[in-house]
């Protein structure tokens, strides 16, 4: 990470902490869903973390075939993908996911600079391609530019739905029956993961995976906690319950009588 990125982390926790300090609670969704798919855990996980300070929810998954997995199981906005990876390459992984989920962003991460590297990057289906080392803030500015060409050219409205519940995902709303929900930044994440995922199961761990940093210090009850106060926000005053707790397994949420 260099001085730049630095100083943006810094800043930014900086700002949370002070609105802490003041019994503020801060209401910031995410700006967006992404994997990354990288095998080299520390760069990985460096990524993710960066990206979660400025509100990216981020999965990450460590070898081609996980990756495939999740792509194919979740709706992301991009995928930050290697191209060298074990079990299934980075090319395989790239041209699987275009065919498959053709709206999806890729960035392809890669040691390799030569110009017919980049042209069969691009060709496989990559929209962008940026060549390690490099840095954070780079990373992100790409993020940013292929997320708003993205939303610019979509022709439908980016808003996820069960039952009378909205999230819309380009105003960063939640609303159910018309009546706005105030959500914060984790609560928000948590509503787009299970919406994503509708009427299948999310287990608590693909929940702490998904929201919190791995270096993260967590408590035993803090999905549970996070789930309650979900709850409160979505379904209290409502006569059908959306999100539904599957015990032992996970949560789901499904406008399904029979879920």
């Amino acid at each position: 990470m260099g001085a730049d990125d630095a100083d943006l982390v810094r800043i930014a926790r900086e700002i949370v902490l002070v609105v802490l300090a003041v019994g503020v609670e801060v209401e910031e969704p995410a700006l967006g869903f992404l994997l990354v798919v990288e095998d080299e855990r520390g760069i990985a996980d460096n990524i993710a973390e960066y990206l979660r300070q400025f509100s990216f929810a981020v999965d990450i998954a460590y070898d081609g075939d996980e990756g495939l997995r999740l792509a194919r199981a979740h709706t992301y906005d991009i995928i930050l993908l290697d191209w060298m990876l074990p079990v299934v390459d980075g090319l395989t992984v790239c041209k699987t996911v275009r065919a498959e989920k053709p709206d999806v962003g890729i960035i392809m991460l890669t040691a390799k600079d030569a110009v017919d590297d980049r042209v069969s990057g691009l060709e496989t289906g990559a929209d962008d391609y940026i060549v390690k080392p490099f840095a954070l803030k780079e990373l992100m500015a790409r993020i940013q530019a292929l997320l708003r060409r993205r939303y610019r050219n979509q022709p439908t409205d980016n808003v996820l739905r069960v039952g009378d519940l909205s999230l819309d995902l380009s105003t960063q709303e939640a609303t159910r029956a018309g009546q706005t929900i105030k959500l914060t930044r984790k609560l928000f994440q948590i509503l787009e993961l299970l919406m994503r995922n509708k009427d299948r199961v999310v287990s608590k761990a693909e929940i702490e995976a998904h929201i919190w940093d791995a270096s993260a210090q967590l408590w035993s009850d803090v999905v549970r906690s996070h789930m309650q106060k979900l709850r409160e926000k979505v379904d209290k005053g409502f006569d059908v319950q959306l999100i539904r707790t599957v015990h032992g397994t996970g949560y789901r949420i499904t406008d399904r009588d029979d879920a």
